[in-house]
């Protein structure tokens, strides 16, 4: 398996990404990078969200192109649906309305991602490039930056910090009322290698990938506290942004082609916490 973190290849760089390709000459490439982050991060840098997302996807893929790339797989994003969307989401509702303003320069750089793939695939004539949308992925080596973080890795770093501290009121943003699909990290590394590995000649794209089932932001920031052994008071700031209403994923579609879920949300919270325990001095400590 050949890997690169970004302090060896820049993603963002034309050349250094044509290198990469001519010199590795993968068969098979999941581009599971891209510059990802929470509501706060989103409003703050849109700029930034848009332009890195987008040249990752443009030089990866051209370049995966040019050097015969069996198959790439691309993660799209459950942002990229509309924000007033039908429940549970189908790919088809894709372009069907405008998706949530707080991070709708990600959605479109992921849109465009998306598009990108199915573009070459029409062009040429072949199913080589794949997208997919998993719904919020979590689990071990997740980003708990609490600047950059998604909601759970961000909860399990503020309860394990505030369990820490002897902290008696942790505050949240929003209303707690927003509801959320959780996939385990493992799960969808099974749905890739799913995919790479069988014959995709009948399959439209994309793909969601998704567990069936979600909660409200307020039963997951309970259930984490629960699992840290915080036994404090939680609080709610309404005047901060809620995010869009619901993102449930329809994932008919993979299941048919015989993927499944293995982890229930219950294992994966509770291996990302002990994870998170074991790993906690040097993630703050990355983090100053």
């Amino acid at each position: 398996m050949i890997t690169r973190n970004r302090s060896d290849l820049n993603l963002t760089n034309e050349s250094e990404v044509e290198s990469f390709f001519q010199h590795e000459r993968p068969d098979n490439v999941v581009l599971a990078a891209g510059r990802v982050g929470g509501i706060a991060d989103n409003q703050a840098y849109p700029a930034d969200y848009i332009t890195e997302n987008l040249a990752m996807e443009l030089n990866v893929i051209r370049s995966a192109h040019d050097t015969g790339v069996h198959r790439l797989i691309l993660f799209g994003s459950s942002c990229m649906y509309p924000r007033e969307c039908s429940q549970p989401m189908s790919e088809d509702q894709l372009l069907s309305g405008s998706p949530e303003p707080t991070s709708i320069a990600y959605a479109v750089a992921k849109i465009a991602g998306v598009q990108l793939c199915l573009s070459y695939n029409q062009q040429y004539g072949e199913k080589r490039f794949l997208p997919v949308i998993p719904n919020s992925v979590f689990g071990p080596n997740d980003n708990f930056d609490p600047k950059r973080s998604h909601v759970l890795s961000a909860l399990v770093r503020r309860f394990h910090e505030a369990k820490a501290n002897h902290v008696d009121v942790v505050t949240l943003w929003g209303t707690g009322q927003p509801r959320r699909e959780l996939v385990y990290v493992d799960d969808i590394v099974d749905a890739c290698l799913h995919l790479l590995q069988r014959d995709i000649s009948t399959l439209e794209f994309p793909l969601n990938i998704g567990v069936g089932s979600d909660m409200s932001i307020r039963e997951l920031a309970e259930t984490v506290a629960e699992v840290v052994g915080y036994t404090g008071q939680l609080e709610w700031d309404s005047s901060k942004p809620d995010g869009v209403s619901r993102k449930l994923l329809d994932s008919t579609r993979l299941k048919g082609f015989g993927w499944e879920p293995k982890v229930s949300f219950e294992e994966g919270l509770q291996k990302t916490c002990e994870w998170y325990v074991q790993n906690s001095h040097r993630i703050s400590a990355h983090s100053r």
